[in-house]
C-alpha cells in the first residue's frame, strides 16, 4: 500500500474511533480490552498519536519517550483526541518523503513506517471503540460483515504483525517444541507460514513448510483475530498452536 493510502486510512479510522467512543461514553467498558474503559482507550491512542507525530514533526533520530496520558475525561478528552489525531494526519500529509527520523520496524522509509503503523494502530483501536459502543466483543463490526476493513488493508496489517512485530526479540510467542502455524486468507488467497520455536517467530509469505495448525478465514477476520480482538476462525490441525498464539501474542505498549 502507498503512504497516501495509509494516511487516508488513519484519517478515516480516527474519526470513526472517536465517533464510536462518543456514542459509547467515556465510562463504558471496552469488551475487547477488558481492563479498559473508553477513557483509557482514548487516552492511550491519543498519546500514541502525539508520540508518533513528534518523531516526524521534530525529526527525532533516536527514541524519545512519550509525554504520558492526560488526566482528562468526557468532552475535554474527546476534543483532545480529535486535536491530536488531526495533527498527526496533517503532519504525515505535509512531511517530506525523505524525512529522517527514528522508527522501529522495517519499512521503505520512516514516513512509510509511521503512516502504516498509525493506520493499523488506529484501526484496531477503532474496533475496540465499536465494541464499547455495541456492548460486546461479539458485536465488533456487526454493522458490516467485513468490519469496514478491506482485504488489501487487512493483508497489509497481517504482514506487519507477522513479518515485523513478531520477528523482534520482544515477541513472547515461543515454544520448546518447534511448531508451524499456517495463516490463510480465504478471500485473497494469501498465505503465511509462521515457524515457532524457542526464539522469535520466523514468518514468510507462502506455504513454505508443512503446518501443524492452520487458521483460515477472510483477511479482515484474520487480521482482528491475530490482534486478539476476535476468536480464531477456521482452526484445523493441532489447536494448541493457535492457543499458543492467542495466549502469548499480545503486543503491549511497555
Amino acid at each position: 500500500m502507498e503512504i497516501t493510502e495509509h494516511i487516508e486510512a488513519l484519517d478515516r479510522e480516527g474519526r470513526l474511533l472517536v465517533a464510536a467512543a462518543e456514542s459509547a461514553g467515556t465510562g463504558a467498558r471496552v469488551p475487547t480490552c477488558p481492563d479498559w474503559r473508553v477513557r483509557d482507550l482514548l487516552r492511550h491512542t491519543g498519546m500514541v498519536h502525539r508520540w508518533a507525530g513528534a518523531f516526524v514533526a521534530d525529526g527525532h533520530t533516536s527514541y524519545h519517550p512519550d509525554k504520558g496520558e492526560p488526566d482528562l475525561d468526557g468532552g475535554d478528552l474527546l476534543a483532545w483526541f480529535r486535536e491530536g489525531h488531526r495533527w498527526l494526519v496533517d503532519t504525515l500529509t505535509t512531511a517530506p518523503p525523505d524525512v529522517a527520523c527514528w522508527s522501529f520496524l522495517p519499512a521503505p522509509s520512516p514516513l512509510a513506517f509511521w503512516a502504516r503503523r498509525q493506520a493499523h494502530e488506529t484501526t484496531v483501536h477503532r474496533l475496540d471503540a465499536e465494541s464499547a459502543r455495541d456492548g460486546t466483543a461479539d458485536a465488533v463490526g456487526a454493522s458490516a460483515p467485513d468490519f469496514a476493513i478491506t482485504p488489501e488493508f487487512a493483508v497489509d496489517g497481517i504482514d506487519e504483525l507477522l513479518l515485523a512485530f513478531h520477528a523482534r526479540e520482544k515477541s513472547r510467542v515461543r515454544t520448546d517444541r518447534p511448531r508451524v502455524l499456517r495463516v490463510r486468507a480465504t478471500d485473497t488467497g494469501t498465505t503465511w507460514t509462521v515457524r515457532l520455536s524457542s526464539g522469535p517467530p520466523v514468518s514468510e509469505r507462502g506455504e513454505t513448510a508443512e503446518a501443524d495448525c492452520e487458521v483460515a478465514g477472510p483477511a479482515a477476520r484474520l487480521y482482528l483475530s491475530l490482534w486478539n480482538r476476535l476468536p480464531m476462525p477456521g482452526v484445523s490441525g493441532d489447536e494448541s498452536v493457535a492457543t499458543l498464539w492467542r495466549e502469548n501474542s499480545a503486543v503491549t505498549w511497555r
